[in-house]
């Protein structure tokens, strides 16, 4: 155990967060996207909801100011009835690490898969709501 490091945070998931550069990509994925088959480094945090895991990454992890959007969501499919509510949970957990942070970037279900592809990881979890996979693009920490 350490002290300041959310409990959320596996020993894991921590190392990839340390090893992984600015412009790197982090996706966060929910329980039915084909983590296991697009990663070419897959963290399993089964156990739990995306919201719960982004509030404690972001708490360490800085979003790129430098892109147009640091983070992306999979857009819902045309003719798809399903209203994310999911992503106003996500708005509101980036305004509290990241206020200046811009409106989260819409990507087309396939142009996501192949996004996820080349990914710096990708972490399965336990996520059950619609449309909730969300792609992290880190930034820089600034020294003191």
């Amino acid at each position: 155990m350490l002290k300041g490091i959310p409990s959320a945070l596996a020993p894991e998931l921590l190392k990839i967060l340390m090893e992984m550069g600015h412009g790197d990509e982090l996706v966060l994925a929910d329980g039915n996207f084909p983590a296991a088959s697009h990663a070419q480094r897959l963290i399993r945090c089964d156990g739990l909801a995306i919201p719960q895991l982004l509030d404690a990454i972001l708490a360490l992890f800085p979003l790129d100011s430098y892109a147009e959007r640091s983070v992306a969501l999979m857009a819902v499919v045309p003719g798809d009835p399903v209203v994310p509510v999911i992503w106003d949970e996500y708005r509101a957990i980036i305004a509290k690490h990241e206020p200046q942070a811009a409106e989260l970037e819409q990507v087309e279900r396939f142009a996501f898969y192949e996004r996820a592809k080349k990914a710096y990881a990708i972490v399965a979890t336990g996520e059950t709501a619609q449309y909730a996979n969300l792609i992290l693009k880190k930034g820089v920490v600034l020294g003191a």
